[in-house]
């Protein structure tokens, strides 16, 4: 298939230039290492090798298939400094955080720095492309090392022989960062394409709290958007990831999500899903650890026909860990969901507890949500269970707030807030929960 992103590529397969295909001019050419420059080229002959999904793809199920189209989309061109400063401006986040960095069209525009007494104990906040220079063994460990087992191989490849820039933050043994970590990924022009990347390595007995925002400069701009993450959790260690994704109404969107837990780690992640016009989120998490647990949450606010596409896997490899995913959806006007979750309990991993449980709110007679759980156990000791259910708003809830003056809109709007909160306020954190119900909110505003 001929495509935008193709034509940029076809030179990396003749071996020109493969480390700067994306960039806005020369003047912004990145300097990236030989191995990373020597990964985005396979990267692009795995890309070309793979099949396009089709609707006879399991893994694809229930997607509009023909939303997906890339022929449209070339290597964004570099921000004005007029633009840049602006959205920088516009990364609002938490009023108070450990450190943060702003990127736009895969460009650093801004960074705030971690204080010195945590760089001090070894830890490493560096955009990506600086981090596999300077730190190439521990960069090369994690980065990728997963293949993408839910049906998007061939665009895990495509974000591979693209990847140039995102964020890498390296938490050491026994520290303990208790603000988050911020950073805003924007993308401006039309058709142009970002692939952003999170590598997130808490090691054993750390903490440490990051959000990722991803936004579009204009809110009706076409554009692409295919990112991955990698978080490792070590023996011991408490990390939180969350991902507020907002890009334009008329964006197209992959994302791509790795966890690996440890031995009596937590981690928790968070996916907030507003923006875009087909959005696909694919989040595995593998438990290798005995008592690790894995918190996998989401919601999602979608409206007109945006459609929101989740693919799940809670793959239970180390005996007595735990698992829990809640995932809930608001759907209004003509908007789309569809839900595909599997748990997986190895033969080994034996007194496995793992639940799953995702919720649809109908809000009108056009919106369609799919929703199909699973489970695929291999080891007799265990307890799991899952389910789905889908349904509209309780008519002696909405008559309680009517009743009380409230208008019907307003009534709704607080309902389907309060629907989707519980699900935020499970992070833990007040100060977080609070900020991303008024992302949330903002949304049925708009």
């Amino acid at each position: 298939m001929s495509t935008g992103i193709a034509s940029i590529e076809e030179t990396q397969v003749n071996g020109s230039a493969p480390g700067g295909l994306l960039n806005g001019s020369p003047a912004n050419e990145v300097a990236l290492p030989a191995w990373l420059c020597e990964s985005r080229a396979q990267g692009w002959k795995t890309f070309q090798s793979l099949p396009w999904p089709a609707r006879t793809d399991e893994a694809w199920r229930f997607s509009t298939l023909k939303r997906i189209d890339l022929t449209q989309f070339t290597k964004p061109a570099a921000v004005a400094e007029s633009l840049q400063a602006e959205l920088v401006g516009r990364s609002s986040g938490l009023a108070e955080f450990a450190a943060r960095m702003v990127f736009a069209n895969d460009e650093l525009l801004s960074r705030d720095a971690l204080a010195e007494s945590l760089a001090a104990r070894g830890v490493i906040f560096k955009p990506l492309e600086q981090a596999a220079a300077e730190h190439p063994e521990l960069f090369q460990k994690h980065f990728m090392a997963h293949e993408a087992p839910l049906g998007s191989k061939k665009f895990a490849a495509l974000h591979r022989a693209n990847v140039r820039t995102g964020t890498f933050l390296y938490v050491p043994r026994g520290v303990e960062i208790d603000l988050p970590i911020e950073v805003f990924h924007w993308l401006s022009g039309e058709n142009s394409s970002t692939f952003p990347h999170t590598l997130l390595i808490a090691e054993e007995n750390s903490k440490v709290t990051l959000v990722d925002y991803f936004r579009s400069a204009d809110a009706m701009e076409r554009g692409l958007a295919c990112g991955v993450n990698d978080l490792y959790a070590g023996a011991g260690a408490r990390l939180t990831y969350v991902c507020v994704q907002d890009w334009s109404r008329a964006a197209l969107a992959f994302q791509i999500n790795n966890t690996v837990v440890d031995r009596d780690a937590s981690a928790s992640s968070l996916n907030v899903n507003l923006g875009g016009a087909f959005a696909r989120v694919e989040s595995a998490s593998r438990l290798i650890g005995e008592g690790g647990r894995s918190d996998m949450l989401s919601v999602t606010a979608a409206d007109g026909d945006q459609e929101f596409d989740q693919r799940t896997l809670q793959d239970h490899i180390a005996p007595g860990a735990a698992s829990d995913l809640l995932y809930k959806n608001s759907l209004d006007d003509r908007a789309r969901t569809i839900f595909a979750g599997m748990i997986r309990v190895e033969p080994h991993a034996q007194q496995t507890d793992a639940y799953q449980k995702v919720r649809n709110l109908l809000l009108s007679d056009e919106s369609e949500a799919n929703s199909m759980p699973g489970l695929e156990i291999l080891a007799d000791d265990v307890r799991c269970t899952h389910g789905a259910t889908s349904g509209q708003i309780e008519g002696e809830e909405l008559f309680y707030m009517l009743a009380r003056g409230i208008h019907r809109q307003t009534a709704q709007r607080l309902i389907v807030r309060g629907f989707l909160q519980e699900v935020i306020d499970r992070l833990g954190n007040p100060g977080l929960a609070a900020r991303l119900g008024e992302l949330v909110g903002a949304k049925f505003a708009r």
